[in-house]
């Protein structure tokens, strides 16, 4: 039995089905058009695939491409012996109907569970089709540097002529597909870790994300507990007009200094609509300098931009909250007022200690991580069986003051404490080296009245730009000889130092602006040479020029942006001193070059114009990846470097004039 990674594209009087084998180096391409017809091969090969319990992998294919097959399996073989122009026709027809289904957000009209062709779709797999992560393969392509980001260049509408005209389409189909077998590849332990759930529990989770995969075992083990049928389970919810604040803060909650008095009075006198949350709270306390901002959401704070290091008798402690959220429901006994509390806290505690008892690399050890966090979120989801706004706000609102308490009671135990972050389920503060007793002391207290338990480490430097975005290197720690080059091989951004004999090496962590390892593949990329010279500068004491000639990698010079709303994007050159405007794609990649164009934004309503990158800087548009040497691609360093030293002026504060003089 072979498995297939699959694409189709569908045109007014073409069709093209791309199928690559997941594992073997094997292509099949169809084509049903008046110059080639492989209609019938097409219609076997579909009916062969269901009798062999064939796979079908795609990107958005049950949404999509699976219902062209099903249509084609059901309604097929009518179709055998029309003419290729009609079929291709039928198929765009049932396309367009399923887009249009699908833009009206109604449900499929084949659902998951009735496919003939089993189906494994890596978009909803890795929730790309959340509005947080949403993305198309384009973008994905983008994030993987894949060679070819290039849109289908004919549109669907396109009445197809030739066979050249062909030939693109079926390149640019390979391409997707290629593609997709990619992330499939990269999705590897998300799709085993999908098959032994589904296998343990009788459930198809093969493209489920985490958050249903979250819902449907929860749903299982609840309904067990309690004895609740899951489809009476599923249709619960408890919905509230109001939700009164003072009601649900813990007893336990108190404070001396009177910034956190103000925040308890303030906290007291909400009262919640949870039909109308997004910037309905905001507030804010100064605490020794450092502001730090409340909402429904969390706590963020940070001291001011700049480079805090662990010197001169003081050491920079970091705790965190251990399973913050799910341990503040546990410990408390709180559950969705419509779910029996008794069997609801039993089973998320059970998630919580058969976890600890799992080792790391144990799926199920991820399993659970997934169930206890997500429930918090899908406490406050009007579609999920666990919706209770009450139940989400106790989390958040009580979360955030208990933080608070820690925070204050460790502030006033241990004079000369520098507060330097804190942020939903923990801390940072810089501390006397002479006072680490009494800072753990303090979180044993905390520990006790809360019923909580915190993690420690110590950092020996912290590279502040604000809460979201910051460097942190670890306290340096010993390290195994036998393992000295596999470490440095998986990590080589780490500190690594030999001493007397031994082996060293300082772990490292980077947020926001400052991340360029590891990036989830929904997130922009762009421009990854900054923050690797950033970080080269403050951890390695790497000048950046002499970094970035040492990094010529083009695909870290790199930037994306996507279409959004009613805006285009155009490529405008000047030739003669006469305007000449390209229409771009929806995904466009570019660098920025010392010649070259404007790529600008354009309002299709209005006709307003935004230019990507403000100011003087030239782009040169680079969806389809060429090797050529590097002084050909004619990067324009000084603007990447103007980006570098804009972000280390904001943590130093000052200008080093003799790496400034180009800016």
């Amino acid at each position: 039995m072979a498995n297939w990674v699959m694409d189709y594209e569908t045109l007014i009087n073409c069709f093209v089905a791309v199928f690559t084998n997941h594992k073997e180096d094997e292509t099949k391409v169809f084509v049903v058009h008046k110059l080639r017809d492989d209609f019938k091969e097409f219609h076997e090969f579909l009916h062969d695939n269901k009798f062999d319990q064939s796979w079908h992998i795609s990107f958005n294919g049950i949404a999509f491409d699976s219902q062209i097959t099903e249509y084609l399996l059901r309604e097929g073989d009518e179709l055998l012996g029309q003419d290729p122009e009609f079929i291709a026709h039928s198929i765009y027809l049932k396309a367009q109907e399923t887009i249009e289904r699908s833009n009206a957000e109604e449900f499929p009209v084949y659902s998951e569970r009735d496919l003939s062709i089993r189906q494994l779709d890596l978009f909803k797999l890795n929730h790309w089709d959340n509005p947080a992560k949403r993305s198309s393969l384009k973008w994905i392509q983008f994030s993987m540097d894949w060679h070819n980001v290039r849109d289908m260049p004919i549109h669907h509408s396109t009445y197809i002529k030739t066979q050249d005209e062909i030939n693109t389409i079926i390149s640019y189909c390979i391409n997707d597909v290629a593609s997709t077998k990619q992330v499939m590849m990269l999705s590897k332990e998300q799709i085993m870790l999908r098959k032994a759930l589904t296998n343990e529990y009788n459930i198809n989770l093969y493209s489920a994300s985490e958050p249903r995969i979250s819902k449907e075992l929860f749903l299982h083990f609840l309904s067990a507990k309690t004895g609740i049928k899951k489809y009476d389970l599923k249709q619960m919810r408890t919905r509230r007009t109001e939700i009164r604040v003072a009601d649900i803060i813990l007893p336990y909650v108190n404070f001396k200094r009177k910034e956190f008095n103000n925040l308890h009075d303030k906290f007291k006198s909400l009262v919640i609509d949870p039909q109308n949350l997004k910037g309905a709270f905001k507030y804010s306390i100064n605490h020794k300098g450092v502001k730090t901002d409340f909402g429904f959401g969390g706590v963020h704070g940070a001291t001011k931009a700049g480079i805090y290091e662990a010197k001169d008798g003081m050491i920079i402690m970091t705790s965190d909250v251990t399973s913050f959220y799910p341990n503040l429901a546990i410990r408390n006994g709180w559950a969705p007022a419509h779910i029996p509390r008794k069997e609801f806290c039993e089973q998320y505690e059970w998630f919580f200690e058969e976890r600890k008892k799992i080792p790391k690399k144990d799926p199920r050890n991820y399993v659970y991580k997934i169930i206890l966090n997500s429930t918090y979120g899908l406490s406050n989801e009007e579609n999920s069986f666990l919706y209770d706004p009450e139940f989400t706000m106790r989390i958040t609102m009580n979360g955030q003051l208990s933080l608070m308490m820690l925070y204050e009671m460790l502030s006033e135990s241990i004079p000369g404490s520098i507060p330097l972050m804190q942020n939903t389920d923990g801390l940072e503060m810089m501390i006397p080296a002479n006072y680490k007793d009494v800072y753990l002391e303090v979180c044993s207290k905390w520990e006790e009245m809360t019923q909580l338990q915190l993690e420690h480490d110590q950092y020996q430097k912290m590279i502040i730009g604000d809460v979201n975005n910051y460097i942190a290197v670890f306290k340096e720690k010993e390290i195994p000889k036998d393992d000295w080059d596999t470490m440095k091989k998986k990590t080589p951004h780490y500190v690594y130092t030999q001493r007397d004999g031994k082996y060293f090496f300082n772990a490292t962590k980077c947020k926001g602006r400052y991340e360029f390892s590891d990036l989830a593949l929904h997130k922009n990329k762009s421009a990854l040479i900054v923050p690797k010279t950033i970080y080269n500068y403050f951890v390695h004491n790497q000048v950046p020029e002499v970094y970035m000639q040492q990094n010529r990698n083009i695909f870290d010079y790199l930037k994306g942006v996507k279409k959004k709303g009613d805006w285009h994007f155009i490529m405008t050159c000047f030739t003669k001193g006469k305007r000449i405007d390209t229409e771009l794609q929806t995904i466009v990649r570019y660098y920025v070059s010392n010649k070259g164009c404007k790529i600008i934004k354009v309002n299709k309503s209005d006709g307003r114009e935004i230019q990507v990158e403000s100011g003087r800087w030239l782009q040169t548009e680079f969806n389809l990846y060429e090797i050529k040497p590097w002084k050909d691609y004619d990067i324009n360093d000084e603007y990447y470097l103007a980006q570098v030293y804009r972000e280390i002026d904001l943590i130093n504060k000052k200008k080093e004039t003799s790496q400034l003089t180009l800016f």
